[in-house]
């Protein structure tokens, strides 16, 4: 990508009038893509189990949602579904609020997930479905464990979670290093071709009118990445059962990632 208007959205006011939304959510898109080659599988899955569990016209809570990618891909194959996004992260919700402006479906709500009150600040009191992706990582067991006791309320009886992220199996560690020696050189490959890593995104993100303060915001926040935890899928399925919910498991695997399901 050689700039901001060429491979994400080019602003032609501070507020946004004129900004390719849909660009930058393409552009976010291929830079997950770069780490996660299986992220529109993990998706594919997520969706799958949500009509399996939730129907095909759920009230979905997408957690610490970022652009919107989950809500995009609800929203696309599920069009009766209405979906509430929750982040902190302004730079994120300015092109999700923009990518999905004037679609009532869809709702962002700016809050921390640390915060014990950011249930309140959502629109609906319960919800057939709430579902994360590559995001929850950013917290460390305890308030993550935290965050899983106050989802259990949200959720109508049956209702479904479903965490898809990098969950590590320390106990295989050659097995481990082998897979991560393994992306890194796929990833190196493709960086060589082009594809921007996450510092290269968020420069160009700075270089937009429409994000340049949001972004800058973000890293007051934020600085270059938050510091969690990324443990097993066994533990975030015990930890979801600890929680009160009443089966879990994971439903999809990668050598490195894990989609945990728990259902009320």
């Amino acid at each position: 990508m050689t700039g901001a208007g060429t491979d994400a959205g080019t602003a032609t006011s501070e507020n946004g009038a004129g900004t390719d939304w849909q660009a930058w959510q393409d552009s976010w898109d291929r830079q997950q893509e770069w780490y996660m080659p299986d992220r529109e599988e993990r998706f594919r899955v997520m969706l799958d189990m949500v009509e399996a569990l939730a129907g095909t016209a759920p009230r979905v809570l997408d957690l610490a949602c970022g652009t919107g990618s989950i809500t995009d891909r609800l929203l696309k194959r599920f069009p009766e579904a209405v979906s509430t996004g929750v982040d902190l992260d302004p730079a994120l919700l300015t092109i999700a609020r923009g990518h999905f402006a004037g679609d009532p479906r869809a709702t962002f709500v700016t809050a921390d997930l640390k915060d014990p009150e950011w249930v309140t600040r959502l629109p609906y009191a319960s919800y057939d479905a709430v579902l994360t992706a590559t995001a929850l990582h950013w917290l460390h067991s305890g308030p993550l464990t935290t965050l899983y006791g106050q989802l259990v309320p949200l959720l109508r009886t049956g209702g479904v979670f479903m965490n898809a992220d990098h969950m590590i199996d320390e106990s295989t560690p050659r097995i481990n290093a082998a897979e991560r020696a393994h992306r890194h050189a796929v990833m190196e490959r493709a960086r060589g071709a082009g594809a921007l890593d996450w510092a290269d995104w968020w420069a160009l993100a700075a270089q937009d009118p429409a994000l340049a303060e949001p972004t800058a915001r973000r890293y007051e926040i934020y600085g270059e990445h938050a510091d969690g935890d990324a443990p097993s899928a066994e533990w975030h399925a015990r930890t979801l059962l600890e929680a009160g919910f009443a089966e879990a498991r994971p439903v999809w695997r990668s050598p490195s990632d894990a989609l945990v399901l728990a259902l009320k």
